[in-house]
C-alpha cells in the first residue's frame, strides 16, 4: 500500500484546508484523489490553477476532454479515465466517442480525431511535433493556439494522472458507473 494519506480538511497541512475545503464544497464531497495530493500542498494548489487555466483555453468543453482522456488512458489512470468520462456525459458526447476514447482507437468525428493524434504526437516527440503532425491539426481546422492549448492541456493532466497513479487514489463510489481498466500493453492507447 502506498505510504499516502487521504487527507480530510482537517488533516491536511494548513496551508491547504481552505482549498480542500472550497473543492469539497463545489463538488457536495472530497475526491479521494483530492485528499491525496493535499499531502503536498504545492501539488494540489499547483494542478487546481494549472487545471482551472486550462479549462479557459480555446479549446472548447468536448475537445478539452478528448485531450485529457488521451493523456490519461495513456498514463493508465484508471480514476481520470472514470472522472471524465463523467465530464463527456455531462457535456452530451455521444457514446461512440466516449467508447473510442476509452479504447484509444480512433474516434468518429474526424476533426477530435485530429485533435486526439495531435495529443498524442505531442506526447510522443515531447512536443517537438513533426511538421506534418502539425499540418494535420492545422488542415483539421485548429489554429496555431490550439497546439499550445494542447501542451497545456498535457501538463496539466500529467500532473493528475502521475499523482493518482503514485498515490494508488481509489475510485470514488459516485464514479463506479465509468470504472475503467487499460487494455494490456503500452501501445494498447495508440
Amino acid at each position: 500500500m502506498p505510504p499516502f494519506t487521504a487527507h480530510t480538511a482537517d488533516t491536511a497541512p494548513a496551508a491547504v484546508r481552505p482549498t480542500i475545503e472550497g473543492v469539497r464544497r463545489r463538488l457536495g464531497h472530497l475526491p479521494a484523489a483530492v485528499g491525496l495530493m493535499a499531502e503536498s500542498p504545492e501539488l494540489l494548489t499547483g494542478f487546481l490553477t494549472v487545471n482551472g487555466i486550462f479549462e479557459k483555453c480555446a479549446l472548447d468543453p468536448v475537445e478539452r476532454e478528448v485531450v485529457v482522456m488521451t493523456v490519461a488512458t495513456r498514463n493508465e489512470c484508471h480514476l481520470c479515465v472514470a472522472m471524465h468520462t463523467a465530464a463527456l456525459v455531462r457535456h452530451g458526447a455521444t457514446p461512440e466517442l466516449i467508447d473510442a476514447l476509452r479504447a484509444g482507437t480512433p474516434l468518429p468525428d474526424d476533426r477530435l480525431e485530429a485533435l486526439r493524434r495531435f495529443t498524442l504526437a505531442v506526447l510522443d516527440h515531447r512536443g517537438a511535433v513533426p511538421e506534418d503532425g502539425i499540418a494535420a491539426f492545422l488542415t483539421a481546422g485548429y489554429q496555431p493556439r490550439h497546439a499550445l492549448d494542447v501542451v497545456l492541456g498535457v501538463g496539466t493532466y500529467t500532473i493528475s494522472t502521475l499523482a493518482n497513479r503514485l498515490t494508488g487514489a481509489p475510485l470514488d463510489a459516485p464514479l463506479a458507473v465509468y470504472a475503467w481498466k487499460p487494455a494490456s500493453g503500452p501501445t494498447a492507447h495508440r
